[in-house]
């Protein structure tokens, strides 16, 4: 996978935020040429920050929705990959703020798939977009890749909309069928509830928990119940590395959506995650929050990764408990952050070579 990128012009919207700095990080590990581009990030501690990538790498502090402005970056860095995380990931917020999140998550894709479908040199598009866009049925089996698009909330059927404009993109203009034609290959990636060290986020539960164990108060939790697929975030990104590559050599066939979860013993409710972090940590306890006029959330949801597994030979590497282990030591550790992100990595990856 690493000769596939080095020396490679990679763009990467939203690289200020949690997951798109760890892409980062690890695109720089293996020789890539990157850019970010993407608004301010949220908070001080943020990955993005504290390991300062602006100074390792191209920083570009603009708006998705911002066509012009894209395009001029497109023009500028010529990428042959992009990576898209650009977006108002927030269930809650979403509900505060829909027209925000449908014109960043919606319109922003629009205008990097316009960006993609004009560009001479861009071959590969990763579109990252979410597990929930698909249509919750609370059921127990995890969902795959051709179940129905859906959204209760408003980020979630912004997603869903996103991943519909994206295979639109890709039956009109860069159909697979017209691969020798235009050479490009684009593709959705749905991940799971990702945790990992350097995420500040509002609402989410590993910064909620992190927040309130540094304070030495109880960690509140709103919804302990709920069921969700658990990962370290270098497990998809692992997975969006491992399909781009793919759709380097191999674009025709690897265009579409594809799911990154974690395997079923790491699906589980939100008080064992609670439980299993305040044992990492060392100390701490947690109660129940009420939910009264709280707005709607998943109460269960999983994802069936056996296309990614097939045909990528991509498979989760870390246990639940593993996981939280890397997170919790990001979040205690003193030590340079930029260096703690690379030696996490390395060692994700020598678990790829050993499992």
């Amino acid at each position: 996978m690493a000769e596939v990128f080095r020396g490679k012009n990679v763009l990467v919207t939203g690289h200020t935020g949690f997951k798109g700095s760890w892409l980062c990080i690890w695109l720089i590990l293996l020789g890539a040429k990157v850019t970010g581009y993407a608004l301010d990030p949220a908070h001080t501690e943020d990955n993005f920050v504290v390991t300062e990538l602006k100074d390792k790498m191209t920083d570009i502090r603009a708006d998705v929705r911002d066509l012009m402005a894209l395009q001029k970056t497109f023009a500028e860095v010529r990428p042959e990959f992009v990576f898209h995380l650009a977006a108002q990931p927030l269930v809650r917020y979403s509900y505060e703020n829909p027209v925000g999140t449908y014109a960043t998550n919606v319109m922003g894709t629009l205008n990097v798939l316009e960006c993609i479908r004009h560009s001479d040199v861009t071959r590969v598009g990763v579109m990252i977009t979410t597990d929930k866009c698909y249509e919750n049925k609370e059921q127990i089996w995890g969902y795959r890749e051709n179940d129905a698009l859906g959204g209760y909330d408003p980020y979630s059927a912004s997603k869903g909309c996103a991943e519909i404009l994206t295979a639109s993109y890709r039956n009109s203009y860069l159909n697979s069928k017209e691969y020798s034609r235009h050479g490009k290959s684009i593709a959705t990636a749905r991940a799971g509830n990702v945790i990992g060290g350097g995420d500040w986020a509002l609402d989410r539960i590993i910064p909620d928990v992190i927040r309130a164990l540094k304070e030495h108060r109880p960690v509140e939790v709103r919804n302990p119940e709920a069921t969700r697929p658990w990962q370290h975030v270098l497990e998809p990104l692992g997975g969006y590395l491992s399909l781009a590559a793919k759709m380097y050599d191999h674009g025709e066939d690897y265009s579409g959506a594809w799911n990154f979860g974690p395997d079923f013993d790491s699906v589980c409710p939100v008080k064992n995650v609670v439980e299993a972090v305040i044992e990492a940590w060392g100390s701490g306890t947690w109660c129940s929050a009420g939910q009264e006029n709280s707005p709607h959330e998943a109460g269960l949801l999983s994802l069936d990764c056996t296309k990614a597994k097939t045909l990528l030979g991509w498979k989760p590497k870390l246990k639940l408990k593993e996981a939280i282990g890397y997170t919790v030591e990001w979040y205690q550790s003193t030590e340079d952050k930029y260096e703690l992100c690379e030696n996490q990595i390395e060692r994700y990856e020598s678990e790829l070579r050993s499992r």
